[in-house]
Parts: structure tokens; sequence; C-alpha cells
């Protein structure tokens, strides 16, 4: 059980805002020294782990390519696209991009979409445009900019998450298949997680999608008072809507 306190290193290390990379390398040299491991052999669990997880490496391969998209225009050309949809909102952008990303991961298809492929270079620059020409075509506050970005990578976290539980040969199932047979001595098929998966999907997209088209009326509303305190001109009128409503 003295093992078990390289997990504690992990919480503490979390709690207080520590570097991940650096919390959880200490974490292993401390479980290793705890079980008895000498410190060549704490090195080479270390290598063994990396060399075994080679996939996780992959976006080293991915950001140089994706920084050349975005070099050379990536970014501007989607804002572009997305200023040519008139009626269609950061929040009604992140929904329809949350539902497409359930249903490709359904279908085991994770990787068409990411926080460094996708969401970075293409979704959040799309939501930030959409997000503009809501209020009015104003640049967006740097607060309220990182606030369309941290619901961009939600959408797409939520969206992979929930989905890909609904795909029978993707490994968190299979991992939980084959532990459960194999402890308990069940005859649990991929088949019957997957479809007890399915209603779970479907209460996050509408949980998380309401709270996707909420975006549109913080955004509304902090950009008035933003107006107001600035003395900045409010967001133009909506029909029969009257200045007093349209500040608020």
């Amino acid at each position: 059980m003295i093992v078990l306190l390289g997990v504690l290193v992990v919480i503490l290390g979390f709690v207080t805002r520590r570097n991940p990379v650096l919390v959880v390398g200490v974490a292993g040299i401390a479980t290793g020294l705890l079980g008895k491991m000498n410190p060549q052999e704490i090195l080479a669990a270390f290598g063994h782990a990396f060399a075994d997880s080679r996939s996780v490496t992959v976006f080293a391969i991915v950001l140089p390519v994706i920084g050349l998209l975005e070099r050379y225009g990536l970014r501007e050309q989607a804002r572009t696209l997305i200023g040519k949809l008139g009626k269609l909102s950061a929040g009604r952008f992140l929904t329809v991009y949350l539902l497409v990303r359930q249903v490709t991961a359904a279908f085991g298809l994770n990787n068409l979409g990411g926080p460094a492929q996708t969401v970075r270079p293409l979704v959040a620059p799309m939501a930030e445009a959409a997000a503009e020409r809501t209020i009015g075509g104003r640049k967006l506050p740097d607060r309220m900019r990182e606030k369309v970005r941290s619901y961009s990578a939600s959408a797409d976290t939520v969206g992979v998450f929930f989905g890909e539980d609904c795909f029978i040969a993707i490994g968190s199932i299979l991992l939980i298949t084959g532990f459960v047979n194999s402890t308990y001595h069940q005859e649990l098929e991929p088949t019957q997680l997957a479809l007890w998966a399915i209603p779970l999907a479907v209460c996050a997209f509408v949980i998380h999608g309401a709270r996707l088209l909420l975006l549109d009326k913080q955004l509304e509303r902090e950009m008035a008072l933003a107006a107001a305190e600035n003395d900045l001109p409010l967001p133009p009128q909506k029909p029969g809507q009257s200045r007093e409503e349209s500040a608020k």
C-alpha cells in the first residue's frame, strides 16, 4: 500500500497547479523508489513506457503541419467561411460540431478531430468569427475570446468522450468486458456496453448542447456590460426592442 503514495503526489501536484509533466515524472520516480527499484530500473521503466506508447507522441508530427497551415492563412480562411453563414452563431456552430464529433466517434473515427489538428486551427477561429458577427462585428475582448475558445475545446472533448463508447471496438469497451469476464466470470459482450452508452451520449449532447446555445446570450450580455463600462456603442437593436432592453 505504501507504493500508492505516488498517487498522493499526483493529487498534490494538480491541486497546487504544478506542471503536469513534472508532477507525473516525480510521482513515477517516487513510486519506483517506494517499490524498492534502483535508479536504473526506474529509468528503464520510463523508457519502456515511452516506447510502448508511441502513439501518444504523434502530436509532435502533427504540430509542424498545423503551424504551416496557419502561417499560410488557414485561420483567416476559416473565419471568412463562417462569415458567409449569416444565421450561424457561435453557440449554434459549436452545437453542430458537437453532434458531428459524437457521431464520428461513435463509428470509431476519433482521429478526425482533436484540439491540435481541428479545434485550434479551424473550430475556434470559426466560433470567434461567428461570435463577433453576433455582437455587431466588433472585436471580442480577450476574456470573451478565451471563453469562446474554451467552449470550442469542450465541444470536441465532450463529443469524443461520450461518443466513442458507442463503438464496440474502442479500447475502453474491450478493457471493461475483458476485466469483468475474467474477474467475475461473466459473459458480457461489447455490444451490450455500447448499447448502454447510447442514452448516455444522448444526455451528454442535450446537456452540453444547451450550454453551448446559452453561450450566445452570455456573450451579448457581457458585451453590453463592457460597452456600458467603456462608453462603447451598444449592439444593434433587434426589431421591436428598446434601447434599454438592448443595453441589458
